[in-house]
């Protein structure tokens, strides 16, 4: 769906469009005193008069991704940003006119605007989704024209994802997002509904009784493991208690320093402790198996 401005900001965008219009163009070697005025002087003045002279250039490259249900002001507000940032970069020892160099920076600013805006949903992260984004409408209607037939089938989809590069996969899921708008939770089911859409999503968290039940069986099994440990001989229960119920866990090297005997000796201690806290938690709950499995 496309944007429609309220009046007022109709009539400030056909102000700012004719203003645009007026300005006048600039010849070859005036736009390049001006551009080696900027980039040698930082002469601000001959700045604003290349910058205003193609503002115009603005409004031509804006006006093509008006259908894209975005404020027209916003797109030409980005692409001013765009123009501004070939102002900054632009070059005028490498004879090229500054409209040419102009043109990449200001569709740039607006396409990023548009993948940014169009949607929530975050929109072509990679260059060949974002030219597919762009290009689909396009080679659509070329196909559709061509088959007089509305809608793509299996053979549009690969002659489209063949000309931009991309999987089938990923023209079928464009396909759908370009049919698709945003819709909010908020809105009612029905026109004459009580109920929205949020009130019909899953909650994946656990009830209140699961989160009860969790808390009792996670204090059983806390009680069986402290009766498990007392089990142990002082220096098994510190090996397990260093290597597995502590924050960091600590090397059998350093635990072989700590008590006096070879990393190899530790790990043969560890894996008799862990056995006997296995036999013992399996007493109790098949849970024992899981815990220490």
């Amino acid at each position: 769906m496309a944007h429609i401005d309220d009046p007022h900001t109709q009539r400030a965008n056909l102000d700012y469009i004719r203003t645009s219009m007026n300005e006048p163009m600039l010849e070859r070697d005036h736009e390049l005193d001006l551009a080696r005025r900027w980039k040698n002087n930082r002469d601000e003045k001959a700045l604003h008069e290349m910058v205003t002279s193609y503002t115009r250039l603005v409004v031509s490259i804006a006006s093509r991704f008006r259908n894209y249900g975005l404020p027209m002001g916003d797109l030409i507000q980005e692409g001013n940003v765009g123009l501004m940032q070939a102002a900054e970069r632009f070059d005028p020892e490498r004879e090229v006119r500054f409209s040419t160099y102009a043109s990449w920076w200001i569709r740039a600013a607006i396409q990023d605007y548009i993948l940014r805006n169009w949607s929530i949903v975050r929109t072509g992260t990679t260059a060949a989704q974002k030219s597919l984004f762009f290009n689909f409408r396009r080679l659509r209607a070329k196909i559709e024209n061509r088959t007089e037939r509305e809608g793509l089938d299996n053979a549009g989809r690969e002659q489209i994802a063949k000309e931009l590069g991309v999987d089938v996969s990923d023209v079928e899921s464009m396909e759908g997002r370009l049919a698709g708008t945003d819709h909010s939770l908020n809105a009612t089911v029905g026109e004459d509904g009580d109920s929205e859409w949020q009130d019909f999503l899953e909650d994946g968290n656990p009830n209140p009784e699961e989160i009860v039940i969790g808390m009792k069986d996670a204090k059983t099994r806390s009680a069986w493991l402290k009766k498990a440990l007392n089990g142990l001989s002082d220096r098994e229960r510190t090996i397990i208690k260093e290597r597995h119920l502590g924050y960091e866990t600590v090397t059998l090297e350093d635990l072989g320093k700590t008590l006096g005997i070879s990393k190899e000796r530790v790990r043969q201690l560890e894996q008799r402790a862990m056995d006997k806290l296995r036999v013992s938690m399996s007493r109790h709950s098949e849970d024992g198996q899981r815990l220490f499995g």
